[in-house]
């Protein structure tokens, strides 16, 4: 028998948003865990609002919405907007009612400006480590340093020599610009749109793009991350930032730590800087290597080489997944701001898989 349509709708809905967002959902447990975090951070949530004056946006709320910005790869906060607007699985996730009007895109990144200028992705980021550390997940012996290369928001044109930009006239909003014979180098050129980028090529024949430079610590145990930074890009952010890095490792001197790295680490300063922070370098070798047999022979050294690229994983999800591919802000700070959160994101995924039941 053939069922009839009924294009009149209910007036009311008997199910709860609760009840229609499945048990076993991988949302559920990563909802769970951000609420514990958020919980730890409420102090410091009270701290950057007003006592007095129009209740703003839940900083919590705000929080998850960008969780989830992150996480579904949605490019634009208009289109964030949209799926709160019929997406009942967002809703539920970043706690609003089937009722709750939704916010406007530039009222949301207004207010999400207020937590750019704060400390809060670094907390959040802790926080999600704090979880790890609880559950037993991660090492303070072994680790991996490696760094990526992340495309600005900034486009070649952009690239002028400093104190005289293009004066061409023919099109203001994208002119045309013939910088062909033209030596442009960091010292005397920079972008006009995003002045911190960097002009950098990963390698030889490889193309120079504006950039920054994503610098991830990973423990070797499950492969989270330990820390994490942004820097500009410099033929040297890599090892210093590394180094950097390494220090902030706590109680490295109480016991033996490693930490593997590639070939671009293999030098003599960066292995004597990680001696003296007694840190065992198992940096990748080249033809002069930095590192002797006297590294080389223990099967801990092959450990780490094969450990180390799981950070290749770290990096291929911010990429893929978290939106670091090419970043849609501009400035070292609010790239920085977006790459620590995104890391957080990445261990309370990679967290959820491990504590999952088999």
């Amino acid at each position: 028998m053939r069922g009839e349509e009924n294009k009149q709708a209910p007036l009311f809905s008997y199910i709860s948003q609760e009840d229609r967002i499945p048990a076993d959902h991988p949302l559920r447990s990563i909802r769970t865990m951000a609420d514990e975090v958020l919980e730890g951070m409420s102090k410091r949530f009270s701290d950057l609002y007003s006592e007095v004056g129009r209740p703003s946006i839940p900083p919590e709320q705000l929080l998850r919405a960008l969780l989830l910005q992150i996480l579904y790869t949605i490019r634009s906060e208009r289109l964030l907007m949209e799926q709160l607007d019929y997406n009942l699985l967002f809703r539920w996730f970043v706690g609003l009612t089937m009722d709750d009007p939704i916010w406007v895109p530039t009222v949301f990144t207004k207010n999400r400006d207020r937590l750019l200028d704060g400390d809060i992705a670094e907390l959040f980021f802790k926080g999600v480590l704090g979880v790890a550390r609880e559950n037993k997940l991660l090492s303070d012996e072994h680790f991996t340093v490696d760094g990526t290369l992340i495309e600005a928001w900034a486009s070649q044109k952009s690239f002028q020599k400093k104190g005289n930009p293009s004066s061409q006239r023919d099109d203001p909003g994208n002119p045309t610009v013939n910088f062909h014979g033209e030596k442009r180098a960091n010292d005397t050129h920079e972008s006009t749109t995003d002045p911190d980028s960097r002009l950098y090529r990963k390698g030889p024949g490889k193309e120079a793009k504006l950039c920054y430079m994503g610098h991830v610590l990973m423990e070797n145990r499950h492969g989270l991350v330990y820390d994490g930074c942004l820097s500009l890009a410099t033929g040297t952010a890599e090892r210093e930032e590394g180094k950097a890095l390494v220090k902030r490792i706590p109680n490295r001197r109480n016991h033996r730590v490693t930490v593997g790295a590639d070939k671009n680490y293999d030098t003599r300063k960066f292995a004597r800087a990680m001696r003296r922070l007694k840190v065992t370098p198992h940096v990748a070798q080249k033809r002069s290597s930095a590192v002797d047999g006297r590294t080389t022979r223990h099967l801990g050294y092959k450990i780490s080489q094969r450990k180390r690229k799981l950070i290749e994983e770290i990096f291929g999800w911010v990429k893929t997944i978290g939106l670091m591919r090419k970043t849609r802000h501009r400035g070292r700070e609010r790239v920085g701001w977006m790459f620590r959160l995104a890391l957080a994101l990445y261990n309370m995924v990679r967290v959820n898989n491990l504590l999952a039941p088999v």
